[in-house]
């Protein structure tokens, strides 16, 4: 196997912008989140792939909260750059920014964080170039995407003992005091 020659975070950084169109609002007048998401993960894949140099796929995305409406007519910039390199895996984190360029208005719409996986021609798992941690800022970054990790990990099988402890007679006194109604036959 060859020896991968560790990449900065700066190298694969990439930005993406486009403007707010009609045709991507919904009926209240407020882009679709769908919309966003799409701009998102093509961000995701263009940072993953100058990073790795491959193909990549998303497997996982993780906290997208929509902090702040996005407008027709903005111009939304996606900020992607790698913020952790497993062997084959790289978390992307992604911050967006909506401008109003008339009023020079400029919100922060979210953060969300994308997990690519490189793949070779026959769709098998590639290596991926470590990363080179150039300031205290991808630093703190690396350390956060391993603690995410972590906590997700551990979230996943709590939900899973959760699930399979789960019985009807506790469902129900879950549900008690909830908005819903029981009516089994």
């Amino acid at each position: 196997m060859e020896k991968l020659t560790p990449k900065p975070s700066s190298a694969s950084r990439t930005t993406i912008t486009e403007l707010m169109i009609p045709s991507y609002a919904n009926f209240g007048g407020k882009i679709h989140g769908g919309i966003l998401l799409s701009m998102m993960d093509k961000v995701a894949y263009a940072c993953a792939t100058k990073h790795s140099r491959a193909y990549c796929v998303t497997v996982s995305v993780d906290t997208v909260d929509f902090l702040q409406p996005v407008e027709v007519g903005e111009l939304v910039s996606l900020h992607a750059s790698i913020n952790y390199v497993g062997r084959s895996s790289m978390v992307i984190g992604i911050k967006v920014i909506a401008e109003n360029v008339k009023q020079g208005h400029v919100k922060h719409t979210n953060t969300s964080y994308f997990t690519m996986v490189a793949k070779n021609e026959e769709g098998k798992t590639i290596t991926v170039p470590p990363l080179v941690l150039e300031n205290k800022e991808e630093v703190r970054r690396f350390v956060e995407a391993i603690k995410r990790k972590e906590l997700n990990s551990s979230h996943n099988e709590e939900m899973e003992k959760a699930k399979s402890a789960l019985s009807l007679e506790k469902a129900l006194d879950e549900l008690e005091g909830q908005r819903c109604e029981v009516r089994m036959g």
